[in-house]
């Protein structure tokens, strides 16, 4: 049973059972919230924060042994992810208490800014179109979506990028917090959120802006793991049946071509599903034997993507009134 919930009457669980579809139309309607109001933003701040006073600067004597700076953050990821999953069954305690057309309104404006959808959309059609006024141009407008280094990109290796983010956080920014919020409730959705920012700012394997995470951010990158396994894969298996890819078994041998145990899933049904390449440099080839992405592929990719969200919130909807009931 979700956190903070009891058995309702039908009409009630109908009412709440449509919170996920209202979070996306929030999301489409009024976009993100300023940065002042934003749990997400909230948690950055602090991980910026706890993150200078945990990762040892790079290239000096350390202080702590690496099991030390280990266990220092581990129990600080866990000490603030339990503070968060605390607040939010509070929160979502005390809305419940509220009439059923209430809490549904009130969990949907919660939970939007926890899922990122509209935002992610725009910015990838964004590359595209800045792709077709210059090179540098869609290069700055890559930058602000991925962390890797754009000034030596080319045209097709921004117009890759931008299709893997997409993909990628199609599963980040969308389903896994409908997962989560499916299974747990809005401490769920914002656990998930944490875990996903903290992997973002510290989960790297090595020296990043000075300082060394090998040790400082592996909780942090394992827990990202562990908590997005399942919704990955959901996310892949949506691109692929909206977006007629072919072959399961193909899809499983792609995505464990990259590092990462959950991202390479989306992105290789992606470029399957489109029928192209998508390359890292250095790192991994998806679909090797597919073409060279044309602006058309990403035009097609965020068609593919809305229509993986539509499904994804339609089951989200569809399993929480089973919950409910």
């Amino acid at each position: 049973m979700t956190p903070g919930f009891a058995s309702f009457g039908d009409a009630d669980a109908l009412l709440l059972a449509c919170v996920p579809a209202l979070a996306i139309a929030i999301d489409r309607l009024l976009g993100e919230p300023a940065l002042r109001w934003h749990p997400v933003a909230w948690m950055g701040r602090w991980l910026a924060w706890a993150g200078e006073r945990l990762a040892p600067r790079a290239g000096t004597p350390r202080v702590l042994s690496d099991s030390r700076v280990f266990w220092f953050a581990t129990l600080s990821w866990c000490g603030v992810a339990a503070a968060i999953f605390a607040a939010a069954w509070l929160l979502q305690a005390w809305v419940l208490t509220q009439p059923a057309w209430l809490a549904a309104l009130a969990l949907g404006l919660f939970l939007k800014p926890l899922l990122s959808w509209a935002m992610l959309h725009d910015e990838v059609l964004g590359v595209e179109r800045a792709l077709g006024e210059s090179l540098d141009a869609g290069r700055a407008q890559l930058a602000r979506l991925v962390s890797r280094d754009v000034r030596d990109l080319s045209p097709h290796q921004v117009r890759e990028s931008a299709i893997e983010s997409l993909a990628e956080n199609l599963n980040d920014s969308v389903v896994a917090p409908l997962f989560w919020f499916v299974l747990l409730g809005l401490p769920g959705a914002a656990l998930f959120r944490f875990a996903n920012t903290a992997d973002a700012m510290w989960g790297y394997r090595g020296e990043r802006a000075g300082r060394d995470w090998t040790w400082a951010g592996k909780w942090a990158a394992r827990a990202d793991d562990v908590l997005a396994w399942v919704p990955a894969r959901i996310t892949a298996a949506l691109i692929a049946l909206l977006g007629g890819a072919q072959g399961p078994g193909r899809l499983a041998v792609e995505a464990t071509r990259t590092p990462s145990p959950n991202g390479g899933w989306p992105m290789a049904a992606m470029a399957i599903a489109l029928g192209v390449h998508l390359r890292k440099p250095d790192v991994y080839t998806l679909n090797p034997e597919g073409r060279t992405p044309a602006a058309a592929d990403t035009v097609r990719a965020c068609a593919i993507a809305s229509r993986a969200v539509l499904a994804a919130t339609l089951l989200a909807c569809g399993v929480w009134l089973g919950v409910l009931l």
